[in-house]
């Protein structure tokens, strides 16, 4: 994993020449090294550090506390992927130095690389925290989720993907590594509770959540029933078994969605997902009024609930009251940015309006994220994968006129 990552980075790894000062023992030779240290310049300048590092050797045989030489030795040796020979250089310029964080990250990744797994930890734990550079900081940070996944100490590896994750959001690299550690400890956590609660209402419901990512509805919602009767007052059971057989399009299915619901409000009066569905159900019975109770109470329980406010503005709108509708369009989309279905409803309101600019602007949010879902629907068919219902939703968004 390291290789790829490394390329690009010796430059920001290379420490600047400081030879001012020399020991008494080697004040003799500065004169050779001043020269070692301008022809080492000249490489590095060239891009040639095949030929920079018998330089800085040169200095080292010299000087052997040579805190510059050393490190750059040891950097260039790592990026030329000497690592066995990198060690000891880098080893030396920290023993020297220990403030070195950046070297400490690198003679940690060195020796990771040369299967000294227990000091490679040690360095990379105590200079992760210190690195400042964001590239250092994230390839420091994979190599030591590498070493605790490897060693199955995922709390930490979910700390530190966690610490890379919220500096560097973008990062695919850093991404791919939270999904696969957090999939790990799911994995972990689902084989505990096997263990721990084999015949329990929540093993159901985990067993049932995992069918229902595999789209076998109907097994996901026999698991559902039987957690139900097992523990009818799990959290979330009901609400689950009803997205379940909301999702089968049959009007039974609607009837028995719509008690559930009622019963997951029954548990939980402030789910304001359950009260969002309701209102979602609510027009296919012609009854309007219902739908706009329904949002309404879920924005009084979670005023930033895209969905309730989406949801409830859509209803305003079918009730001819599109004064109302726009305000709640643009807090769905301050509160959620990607919601194409609020992205288009609002640019048909600022036409209507003869508010142009706007009207364009939010169709081209529109245009951007239908497309963005589109793929995602694409994927999850791939995978073989159910998306929620709330995705399917916007997946489905109004087509252009």
């Amino acid at each position: 994993m390291g290789n790829k990552r490394s390329s690009g980075l010796v430059g920001i790894f290379v420490l600047s020449f400081s030879f001012l000062s020399f020991a008494q023992n080697v004040a003799s030779h500065r004169h050779e090294i001043e020269l070692h240290s301008q022809q080492a310049k000249k490489f590095l300048g060239e891009n040639r550090p095949d030929l920079a590092i018998p330089e800085f050797r040169a200095i080292v045989a010299l000087d052997s506390k040579n805190v510059d030489a050393l490190g750059n030795l040891g950097v260039l040796l790592f990026f030329q992927g000497d690592y066995a020979n990198a060690i000891s250089p880098l080893r030396e310029a920290l023993k020297l130095q220990p403030g070195l964080s950046k070297i400490q990250a690198l003679l940690g990744m060195a020796e990771k690389r040369m299967g000294d797994y227990s000091n490679a930890r040690i360095h990379l734990e105590k200079a992760f925290p210190r690195i400042q550079e964001e590239k250092i900081k994230i390839q420091a940070g994979m190599e030591l989720v590498e070493l605790f996944s490897g060693t199955g100490d995922l709390d930490k590896a979910t700390t530190i993907v966690d610490q890379l994750s919220a500096q560097s959001p973008t990062n695919p690299e850093v991404l791919y590594a939270a999904y696969r550690i957090h999939s790990d400890l799911g994995t972990q956590a689902m084989l505990s509770l096997i263990m721990v609660a084999p015949n329990s209402a929540l093993m159901r419901q985990l067993m049932a959540h995992e069918l229902a990512k595999q789209g076998d509805t109907a097994g996901a919602i026999r698991n559902y029933r039987e957690a139900l009767k097992i523990d009818p007052g799990t959290p979330g059971l009901h609400f689950e078994l009803a997205e379940m057989l909301n999702s089968s399009m049959s009007a039974e299915g609607r009837e028995e969605a719509e008690r559930e619901y009622q019963a997951a409000l029954a548990v939980n009066s402030l789910d304001e997902k359950s009260e969002c569905r309701l209102g979602d159900l609510a027009p296919l019975r012609d009854d309007l009024q219902a739908g706009s109770s329904h949002y309404s109470r879920a924005l009084q329980v979670q005023p930033n609930d895209a969905e309730a406010a989406l949801g409830l503005a859509k209803t305003l709108l079918s009730m001819n009251q599109p004064q109302k509708a726009q305000p709640l369009l643009e807090h769905a989309v301050a509160v959620d940015p990607t919601s194409a279905v609020a992205h288009f409803r609002l640019s048909v309101l600022y036409r209507q309006a003869g508010r142009t600019d706007d009207a364009k602007r939010e169709l081209e949010q529109y245009r951007k994220y239908k497309a963005m879902k589109d793929k995602l629907k694409d994927i999850y068919h791939e995978m073989r994968l159910t998306p929620s219902k709330s995705e399917q939703d916007e997946t489905e968004a109004p087509k252009e006129h």
